[in-house]
């Protein structure tokens, strides 16, 4: 027997099950899953995922033995459903869907009411009894397959259907009658040929054939590419079609459909939280044309339809043992379940779900921790609306995802880009988005549409995207065309004006707003206890000043990875600096440094108080001495003035100090060797207020880092001089202080050769912001120019300073932690690049071996829930290679 290429469900034996996602693709298998589970699901079957990766291999060709599959299966769903595909007295209609193996919301095609045609639309007229609904069924047909299969402008189909109302008086697709209807269809049937220059297909055989084609095709169009790169989705998985017995929500006031999702997935609530609509089809709901109805209604309508959903509901929950997002059609009186899936849901959502379904026993700790990705704590720390800002609301819609966000207002997606591309802050408005919006809604702050409920695709997709989203805003009225839009018919906001959006109330208000971080605390900190049981990776902070040094202890962070001194420098001590840099003598740079040694012990012992307790890894002066002269005129010739010298001589200093390529220039160690009185004052300053706090009964644990170094001998020279000054400090205060000296491995030579460096190091520090650059051959500032378009277009799977790139750099990485712990066995070893709170640049540290990672502030818990799943895949063997 050849290769399976088609899988039924139904009642008449389902062929698959959930754990086929692979094969089936999730929408394929969880509609298997759920006909073994005796829900009531339209019968059909699924081409697998394989024939999609088949049928590009062969140039767009369906593989040989796949059509005779086809038509088997068809012929059981005909026998099962009682009706014939084609049949002009009793016809059997057929959706067509996609369904991945990770769900790609509204990112590929779908075309319903397949087999239509002017001799079938007879017997559904005569079977349905309802001219005006098998007329409805019939346009929606022509629209969504001229569309998807024909290649047909559906702004085309949108601006006949208008001109008709137009033409009758009417508002809504509902009014409209059959005889309109019918003429409509007659022009969209026209309106194909004339686009195409061919009739509308009427074979329904054909019909399917280019709709299961055009499924394949939407694989890889722009919007479904950019998706997976976004979600980072492999391109070689392919999408399974589904190809699924018609029932019909739009058959009169018994009819309708809707969506719901098990638990709230802004809040994670447990109640039933979606949205419906009487006498529609699902994309009706979807698509944000009509604005829906909350679910809760229904218990109104159908009372006991309600009820089914509910206990469906509970039931596939605890199946599945996550929330469920399901969509379901009413066809007379009668509930069928058309797909159900993971529900997505906010950040908020996911922490709560995981820590109530532990507390109800479905699930443990351990995989409680699995269901927040790191990536999703990020959005928990999303701003919000300051509570004490004066606000001027102009317009109030549904909140879709929560959240607050500034920005200019821009009316499409492709100058949103633009905009963003620029550092622009935009917020994206449109009447409704489509997934042809995927681009500029990354782009964007945030997201405000006027129609479209809570589950329509742009509260979807800016969910998953963890952007702060607002729709269904009827109060607002936007003209495109002239660039502007108007609140409650009075207040017009231009393009490029500023407004801010909050996400969690649905409000639009005028202006830039302030907006405040919130705090952690509650089934958050509970989450997060459960993640540092399980992690052995431990996580610092990358923090220079007490403010973030406070922060990142409220975050949780176990010491400070990363004190850049060089920050201190600035503000009221930048001219002590200058004074310093400018001196021709040593005695000069000495007297200019005595100035600074207080400003520094005062900042190292304000740390120091916050962390107590936890070690501070201190860098000494890492940057070019030019970055702290000032570049333009009239600031030099302030600076000259102030110095006593004349604009030629700072203009001449200034010069003598540029350097061709700073980065690979006089900075970092080389600094503190030619030129160690400026090491001296700084580890003075150190252990001065080191030796302060011990003798007032604080534990303070420093530890010295020298960045930039090459070659041992760089280390041997500066350790040295850390060394004598700290043995002075603590003779002269009469106090102990235990400390470490160690070096940044942030040149590619120090990695080679870390067995050498190790003899003088205590420990290392994994620079790979610098790491990156050397390897690469880059800069980071230029890098901009054209890393973009190397991800884009495949050339690099990740923009090495946002991901390390474990084959390069993370090799140089293994070779230094690797040939560092030959020398030492226990040398402490970490990373205090902000790859330190990327998710899988903490995998790969866990990998290497190392003892933490180091971030900034606000990325701490991202780190820590990332050093978690971490060890979670590792006991489970799942760590990628």
């Amino acid at each position: 027997m050849g290769q399976k290429y088609v899988y039924y469900f139904g009642a008449d034996g389902t062929e698959g099950n959930a754990q086929m996602r692979g094969l089936l693709g999730g929408k394929g298998a969880n509609l298997a899953e759920m006909s073994n589970l005796g829900i009531s699901v339209p019968p059909g079957f699924t081409v697998t995922t394989e024939v999609c990766m088949e049928y590009f291999r062969l140039g767009r060709k369906m593989p040989q033995g796949l059509w005779e599959e086809v038509r088997a299966n068809m012929n059981r769903v005909e026998e099962e459903m009682g009706a014939r595909f084609g049949d002009p007295e009793n016809p059997l209609l057929f959706s067509v869907r996609s369904g991945a193996r990770v769900s790609m919301p509204g990112m590929m095609d779908t075309v319903l009411n397949i087999g239509l045609n002017d001799h079938t639309i007879q017997g559904l007229i005569k079977k349905s009894d309802n001219q005006r609904f098998a007329y409805d069924a019939y346009r929606r047909f022509v629209t969504m397959f001229g569309d998807v299969a024909l290649g047909v402008e559906h702004s085309l189909f949108e601006e006949l259907l208008e001109k008709k109302k137009e033409e009758l008086g009417v508002k809504n697709d509902t009014e409209l009658d059959a005889q309109a209807l019918q003429d409509i269809v007659v022009q969209f049937i026209n309106l194909v040929k004339e686009k195409t220059g061919k009739p509308f297909p009427e074979d329904p055989m054909e019909q399917l054939s280019m709709g299961i084609n055009a499924v394949f095709n939407s694989w890889n169009t722009p919007r479904a590419v950019t998706y997976r790169r976004l979600h980072s989705l492999p391109d070689d998985i392919g999408t399974g079609v589904n190809v699924q017995s018609m029932v019909f929500g739009n058959m009169g006031d018994n009819s309708g459909s809707g969506v719901v999702f098990t638990r709230d997935p802004a809040t994670g609530v447990k109640k039933l939280y979606g949205e419906f609509l009487i006498n529609a089809q699902g994309e009706d709901v979807v698509a944000g044309i009509r604005t829906p109805e909350e679910i809760a209604n229904l218990k109104e309508y159908m009372p006991d339809i309600y009820r089914q959903i509910d206990s469906i509901g509970d039931n596939l929950e605890k199946h599945y043992r996550d929330v469920q997002d399901m969509e379901f059609t009413i066809q007379d009186g009668k509930l069928y379940i058309l797909q159900t899936r993971t529900g997505a849901r906010t950040a908020a959502a996911a922490v709560r779900i995981a820590v109530d379904m532990v507390n109800e026993g479905l699930i443990d700790r351990r995989e409680a921790v699995t269901r927040v990705q790191p990536e999703q704590i990020n959005h928990l720390l999303f701003p919000t609306v300051d509570p004490d800002a004066d606000l001027e609301v102009i317009a109030k819609g549904l909140a879709a995802s929560p959240g607050a966000a500034v920005g200019k207002v821009v009316f499409n997606a492709e100058k949103t880009e633009e905009l963003a591309a620029e550092k622009e802050k935009v917020i994206l408005v449109r009447t409704e988005t489509s997934a042809e919006d995927i681009g500029g809604m990354n782009a964007s702050q945030g997201i405000l549409t006027t129609r479209g409920g809570i589950t329509s695709h742009a509260a979807v997709v800016a969910r998953g995207m963890g952007k702060c989203c607002v729709v269904g805003c009827e109060e607002i009225k936007v003209n495109e065309e002239r660039g502007e839009f108007t609140a409650r018919g009075k207040v017009v906001v231009n393009e490029g004006d500023h407004i801010t959006i909050n996400g969690t109330t649905g409000e639009v208000i005028l202006g830039q707003v302030n907006l405040v971080r919130p705090e952690l605390s509650g089934k958050f900190a509970i989450l997060m206890k459960w993640a540092d049981e399980i992690r052995t990776l431990k996580v610092r902070a990358n923090a220079d000043n007490p403010h973030d040094a406070e922060v990142a202890r409220d975050f949780g962070a176990e010491g400070i990875g990363l004190c850049r001194t060089e920050h201190m420098f600035f503000g009221g001590r930048i001219k002590a600096m200058r004074e310093m840099i400018l001196s021709d003598t040593t005695e000069g740079r000495k007297r200019a440094l005595e100035k600074l040694l207080p400003m520094q012990r005062g900042d190292f012992k304000e740390i120091f108080i916050v962390m107590q307790d936890l070690p501070i890894t201190i860098r000494l002066l890492d940057p070019p001495l030019h970055e702290f002269l000032p570049q333009g005129k009239n600031e030099q010739q302030e600076l000259a003035t102030e110095m006593g010298m004349s604009l030629e001589e700072m203009k001449a200093k200034v010069e003598n100090l540029r350097e061709a390529n700073p980065m690979l220039g006089h900075r970092g160690c080389r600094l503190g060797i030619t030129y160690p009185e400026i090491y001296e004052m700084q580890a003075r300053a150190i252990f001065e207020a080191a030796c302060e706090l011990v003798n007032e009964g604080f534990t303070v644990i420093p530890e010295v880092m020298i960045p930039l170094v090459g070659h041992v001998n760089e280390l041997r020279f500066t350790r040295e001089l850390v060394n004598r000054v700290a043995e002075e400090v603590m003779a002269e205060k009469k106090v102990n202080v235990k400390y470490l000296v160690g070096t940044m491995i942030e040149l590619p030579r120090a990695a080679l050769t870390a067995d050498k460096v190790a003899e003088e190091a205590e420990f290392f520090s994994f620079g790979t912001n610098d790491l990156t650059q050397m390897t690469y051959g880059l800069s980071r500032d230029d890098a901009g120019k054209f890393l973009p378009y190397y991800v884009e277009k495949g050339f690099l799977q990740n923009d090495p300073f946002v991901t390390i790139d474990p084959d390069g750099v993370g090799t140089m990485m293994r070779i230094g932690v690797e040939k560092g712990r030959m020398t030492k066995k226990d040398l402490k070893i970490g990373i205090c690049g902000e790859h330190g709170g990327d998710p899988k640049s903490v995998e790969l540290c866990y990998q290497l071996g190392l003892d933490y990672v180091s971030c900034s502030p606000y990325r701490v818990p991202v780190a820590r829930l990332a050093a978690a799943h971490a060890g979670l895949k590792d006991a489970a063997g799942i760590l990628r290679e």
